[in-house]
């Protein structure tokens, strides 16, 4: 569809800021976790909480409100208010982020709807109503928390941070559409290659987002074995085949960790692809792919091995973000073969 200049520019430049910031809550977000902060703060306050609390009275009020929850009862009974505005600040900067997400994207999106239209801009509808999901579904995820657990469900946490990369992955879709004029129309890499590459790092934010949901990454702190074994020690092979395995921090770990190894394998078959049928336009994305994945993979094992230090955890987040970013970049570029 042909877009004014002037208007191309705009759009880009404004996808482009977007995408720094949903990189930036995606990060944040996994700090609030990493730090246990996720539930400091028990009201869904829409627009109340835009500004922090500023009095000493205002500040008892967030406390009280907190010891009133199993988190507190259970696990942080003996917390200050000192050391709760510590976990406070994190889960506000990370509402924060999201309302300016919201505000941001919604209004450039009223100009671009009145100077392109809604046909136009169906797909940065489409990615603001997600926007709008996602803050529901975050508190959709604190709420599991609030009651009888000290711990958010680590399925409804999964739902939270596969949502935030399915909004990441559709503003750089849009940001590859109106920056990259490329058109391959010869050779391309097949058997859906890429499409399946994608797919398995998708599935494996999910199950990373178990394993950070139920600190399954603080237990088998040992690699390649877990424990003595290739399969952890604590359980027997067929609990793999089993709903509850879900449920099961070393079984969960076990296949965040073979998840890896699998996407690897697919990662060189498509390397081989490559080579074997003299690809070269996808030799440079390929090796840099490559890169990301295996700084991928050795942050994953010293995640591990350091039982989820917090830097080193959060840089394994992080990473994934690139992987991701440049997995979708992969993905483009071979189906711009028309």
């Amino acid at each position: 569809m042909y877009i004014n200049k002037n208007i191309e520019n705009l759009l880009s430049f404004w996808l482009i800021i977007m995408f720094v910031l949903v990189s930036s809550i995606i990060v944040v977000g996994g700090l609030t976790r990493l730090t246990d902060s996720g539930l400091s703060i028990t009201k869904w306050e829409l627009f109340k909480g835009f500004l922090p609390p500023f009095t000493s009275t205002e500040w008892n009020v967030y406390f009280n409100l907190y010891k009133q929850i199993p988190e507190y009862k259970l696990q942080n009974f003996n917390m200050t208010i000192d050391e709760f505005k510590i976990i406070f600040w994190w889960e506000w900067a990370h509402r924060f982020l999201g309302r300016i997400i919201g505000l941001f994207f919604f209004i450039p999106l009223v100009y671009f709807i009145f100077k392109l239209g809604i046909k136009k801009t169906k797909p940065y509808i489409l990615i603001f109503l997600l926007i709008c999901a996602q803050g529901f579904i975050g508190w959709y995820m604190v709420m599991s928390g609030l009651v009888n657990k000290v711990d958010v469900s680590h399925f409804r946490l999964s739902l939270h941070l596969t949502t935030a990369f399915i909004i990441l992955t559709l503003i750089l879709w849009q940001i590859l559409n109106l920056k990259i004029r490329l058109k391959f129309n010869d050779s391309f890499i097949k058997f859906k290659l890429p499409e399946i590459f994608i797919f398995l790092i998708f599935l494996q934010i999910i199950v990373g987002a178990f394993v950070s949901g139920m600190d399954a990454g603080k237990i088998y702190n040992s690699w390649p074995l877990m424990g003595s074994n290739f399969f952890p020690n604590d359980n027997d092979f067929y609990n793999l085949f089993k709903i509850s395995a879900f449920s099961d921090p070393s079984l969960v770990q076990f296949m965040h960790r073979n998840l890896a190894y699998i996407i690897m394998c697919v990662y060189l078959i498509t390397l081989y692809f490559v080579i074997s049928n003299k690809l070269t336009k996808f030799n440079k994305t390929i090796i840099v792919l490559g890169l990301i994945l295996l700084l991928q993979i050795v942050l994953g094992i010293f995640t591990v091995t350091s039982g989820a230090q917090m830097f080193i955890a959060s840089m394994h987040q992080i990473s994934s973000i690139l992987l991701v970013s440049f997995s979708v970049y992969f993905l483009f570029i071979n189906n711009r073969k028309n």
